[in-house]
């Protein structure tokens, strides 16, 4: 029972963020400001890691999870820098 309880809420989170994801890329492409899609291009980087997570409790994996956390680890510094090319328009001092 508990088997089956775990395989329909990994299902429904994985549509879910694969919804969060498709709307994610509508704003990147969409959004009027830069701002917009800095927090689009965050929100996808979290929605992609979280979507992994979710294959590799699907698979009982481990490459999935570390994978998940190379993507946030690289989506921090990526939004640091996208952050501050928008504030002053250069990345490196």
């Amino acid at each position: 029972m508990s088997g089956v309880i775990i395989f329909w809420s990994v299902t429904g989170a994985q549509i879910m963020l694969a919804l969060a994801m498709a709307i994610a890329c509508w704003r990147l492409l969409r959004g009027p400001r830069a701002q917009d899609r800095v927090v689009a291009v965050d929100s996808l980087y979290v929605s992609a890691a979280l979507l992994l997570v979710t294959i590799g409790i699907r698979t009982a994996s481990l490459f999935y999870f570390e994978a998940a956390l190379v993507i946030g680890l690289l989506s921090f510094v990526a939004t640091v820098a996208l952050a501050k090319f928008v504030m002053r328009g250069e990345v490196i001092e």
